[in-house]
């Protein structure tokens, strides 16, 4: 990376260390702690979260013409949604073993536990959990494509892009052919990164 990618990473670091610190602040706000993994409310947290749930008849009763028209077209997508997984199981337990490229934690991306509020009913814990799954997936498939990318063609676009993956800093600037042709396949193996991270063994997070 350049001087300015290296400080701009630096930063992004102290970023999310500001964040982490944020989060920890909101546990203290809604009084939950983490044991065994988990958020644990007290029992009078606990007791006022029940009292504020909307009982699923009325939730029903209340819910929107559209919404109902509708759900049935969002909740089709678990479909795809389960073939894609499968596909990407199967696509990365084949080819990345075969590229050298490091493999993808899955579970690091499904995080579910919105379903263990006790202030949703039973249909909003299932749109939470639909949501955790669908946006968790969409991530692990992000991930799996940086880092084919990574391996087939590491070159940046000479237009700005939206959202760039995890990987996109260790591309080449487009255009850089001295520097592609150099060292390609310095840059295709190049996940020190990722394996220095898995290879340590780590705590649950709170900020999942």
């Amino acid at each position: 990376m350049t001087p300015t990618q290296e400080a701009l990473s630096t930063r992004i670091k102290s970023l999310e260390k500001e964040l982490q610190v944020a989060l920890e602040e909101k546990e203290k706000a809604f009084q939950y702690r983490w044991a065994q993994g988990k958020a644990r409310f007290s029992k009078g947290v606990l007791s006022e979260h029940k009292d504020l749930k909307h009982r699923l008849p009325s939730y029903l009763l209340h819910g929107r013409f559209l919404a109902y028209v509708t759900a049935p077209i969002i909740y089709s997508g678990i479909i795809p949604f389960w073939l894609l997984d499968l596909f990407l199981i199967v696509y990365q337990g084949i080819c990345f073993p075969v590229y050298g490229i490091p493999k993808i934690k899955r579970s690091d991306y499904f995080v579910f536990d919105r379903a263990s509020l006790k202030y949703l009913n039973l249909l909003e814990r299932f749109n939470c959990w639909f949501c955790s799954y669908g946006n968790g997936l969409f991530a692990y498939a992000t991930e799996i494509a940086a880092r084919t990318e990574q391996h087939w063609c590491p070159i940046k676009h000479a237009q700005r892009i939206r959202a760039p993956h995890s990987r996109y800093g260790h591309f080449f600037d487009y255009g850089d052919a001295r520097q592609y042709r150099k060292e390609i396949e310095i840059v295709r193996n190049d996940f020190v990164d990722v394996k220095t991270l898995t290879s340590k063994t780590k705590p649950p997070s709170p900020s999942r």
